[in-house]
């Protein structure tokens, strides 16, 4: 018999789930390997979990191959039906509510039918059962009024006693008999030779249950002993059979002695009565269904009274935070639910009417900084045209004059430099910057946007160490922003290094380049990742900048790379240094899903640091 084994490592697997989305703009690690083929068998979680039982192993390993198929895609079946019902069921408030209704009303209905069919049935027994009594009373008087009751038994006698009270006492209507009746003989009588122990049209063996005959005979035995005749009736639930055949009846079997000798029996059919419980269980199931449609329906037209406003409301919201502000709910009356519309679209008014407000100041301030940064640059013309007259004639001034003039050059060159972050970040603000994007070696970039850091390197007693591949990395990029951005990644990773080595380290895989700044300075603090990027931030306002930053690099860098469809992020401790790393797609407007470069220390160094932890922890026990 062939086998097949469970092996959830067998070719053709995958992960039990995909890389994680990126996540506030930290994206999930790029897979190093080659895509998956389109035909391979895509497993859910839930079938991997299951695959992982040892039992279910054990078991699918004795099944054929082809039955394990079949088991999986009956599976899989009920796993997608079940998904799309809780999915329905989630996202439907009307479909909750209906439901619930449904149940809820079935189930009561159910309860209250089923006692209200008990409560029926006991009562058509009851009557039936005082019917029958009634019945037999009568009978038992008739049969005891009959002459020849008391004379001595013999074959001939008793057989025409008990012939002539059963045709007394049979009903003469013609169609279906209400009732049947049974004449019998004493015990002692039916055991000697000669005597007929019934006269009646129905099998009395199979009819007369056994316990309501012992009872008869008991009471007739009484009787004889006391030598009185009381009126007790005995009777018993049974099931009627007639000797010319058929199908057996539910019946009342009624009984009582007849003087000393004879039994007398009736047997009351209850097809009157079934067919009225039938019929009540009918009605019933009818008017349950009908009643819980019509509950489900006022149910259903219920909620959707009350759902649609809402679903109005989601959609019209969802729109409006499109950027359609000028979408409106429809008002449909003055109960509740218009009012909930009416203020719903008073909110939408004075939202837009603030919003427009907003545009309106943003737009004049933005107007206001590029105004007053063009402005700027006249005068700025003229001061830094005097700062340069006084900076080339300063060692013919005073110490102190000569240094003024130091301070006014290099403080004109950092005012130009605010006067253009200014313009730059205005543009970014008013959603008007462009991207010259054009394929680049973002190699060449990096060691082009290195001068200015080199230089200052120098001054600081360091170095910038370039980790490059061996082949080009191109992507399309804007050269003139990519530049902008690692020029103020290596400036800030020079001045906040403590004059150590920065590391520029540039990786590439299919679909992004990576380049990374790695410091070993002061490093950031927690949650001060996010904090670097904002305007003017300063992690610590008590240190200087030497540079003579403006405090917006890195926010118009964050922007220049948003440009690019890319991330600019940030990792850092404190003691340990910082990371900053640059992600752009090597085709421009291309989605990426993660960095060929990790965001933090590489794997050698994360060893070396723990190597000289235990190096330096040894030294110290030594």
């Amino acid at each position: 018999m062939e086998r097949s084994a469970f092996n959830p490592d067998a070719a053709g697997s995958v992960p039990e789930s995909p890389p994680a989305a990126p996540e506030q703009g930290i994206p999930a690690q790029a897979a190093s390997g080659p895509a998956a083929p389109s035909h391979r068998d895509v497993r859910e979680a839930w079938e991997m979990a299951l695959r992982r039982k040892k039992l279910v192993r054990w078991v699918v390993s004795w099944l054929p191959h082809q039955l394990t198929i079949l088991i999986r895609t009956l599976l899989r079946a009920e796993h997608a039906v079940t998904g799309k019902v809780k999915y329905r069921w989630r996202r439907s408030l009307q479909l909750r509510v209906v439901g619930t209704t449904l149940v809820i009303s079935a189930t009561m209905i159910a309860v209250l039918g089923f006692f209200l069919t008990e409560q029926i049935a006991y009562g058509l027994l009851t009557n039936a059962e005082n019917s029958a009594k009634v019945q037999a009373l009568d009978g038992l008087n008739t049969a005891r009024s009959q002459p020849g009751l008391s004379q001595p038994p013999t074959p001939q006698n008793t057989q025409q006693f008990m012939t002539s009270i059963a045709q007394k006492l049979q009903p003469q209507n013609g169609g279906s008999p209400n009732y049947y009746v049974v004449v019998g003989l004493n015990s002692e009588l039916t055991d000697q030779a000669g005597y007929s122990p019934w006269v009646t049209s129905v099998d009395p063996t199979a009819t007369l249950p056994p316990a309501l005959v012992a009872d008869v005979r008991q009471e007739q035995h009484a009787e004889e002993y006391h030598g009185t005749a009381e009126t007790l009736l005995y009777y018993a639930p049974t099931a009627l059979t007639l000797n010319s055949g058929g199908p057996t009846k539910a019946a009342i079997a009624v009984g009582a002695p007849v003087g000393t000798y004879y039994q007398l029996y009736y047997v009351v059919p209850l097809d009157q009565e079934q067919q009225t419980l039938q019929l009540v269980q009918t009605t019933l199931i009818g008017v349950g269904i009908a009643l819980v449609a019509l509950l489900a329906a006022i149910a259903s037209l219920v909620t959707r009274w009350v759902v649609l406003p809402v679903r109005h409301a989601a959609r019209t919201a969802q729109r409006l935070a499109a950027g359609h502000l000028e979408e409106r709910m429809p008002v449909g009356g003055a109960d509740d639910l218009g009012a909930l519309a009416t203020s719903f679209n008073e909110m939408a008014d004075s939202l837009q009417e603030k919003l427009r407000e907003l545009e309106e100041l943003s737009k004049a301030q933005r107007q206001f900084v590029s105004d007053v940064s063009h402005e700027l640059r006249t005068p700025m013309t003229t001061i830094r045209m005097a700062a340069e007259v006084l900076f080339e004639s300063r060692e013919q001034l005073d110490t102190a004059s000569a240094r003024s003039a130091e301070l006014l050059a290099g403080q004109t060159e950092r005012f130009e430099a605010l006067l253009t972050d200014l313009l730059e970040i205005s543009r970014h603000d008013a959603n008007v910057a462009t991207l010259d994007a054009e394929p680049a070696d973002m190699c060449d970039i990096v060691r082009g946007s290195a001068a200015d850091a080199q230089q200052l390197a120098e001054r600081r007693g360091c170095r910038i160490e370039f980790r490059l591949p061996a082949g080009a990395c191109i992507a399309e990029v804007d050269r003139r922003r990519v530049e902008r951005i690692l020029r103020n990644l290596l400036v800030n990773a020079v001045e906040h290094g403590e004059g150590r080595d920065v590391v520029v380290t540039v990786a590439a895989d299919s679909d992004a380049v990576a380049v990374a700044v790695r410091d070993h300075g002061v490093g950031l603090g927690p949650g001060e990742e996010q904090l670097v990027f904002e305007r003017f931030w300063r992690a610590d306002p008590a240190r200087a900048r030497t540079t003579g930053g403006t405090g917006l690099g890195l926010a118009i860098s964050l922007e220049d790379a948003h440009l690019h469809g890319g991330w600019l992020q940030a990792w850092g401790e404190r003691g340990r240094g910082s990371v900053f790393r640059l992600t752009v797609p090597r085709v421009a407007g291309q989605p990426i899903a993660g960095s060929p470069l990790p965001l933090g220390p590489d794997e050698a160094e994360v060893v070396t640091s723990v190597v000289l932890e235990a190096d330096m922890a040894g030294g110290a026990r030594g």
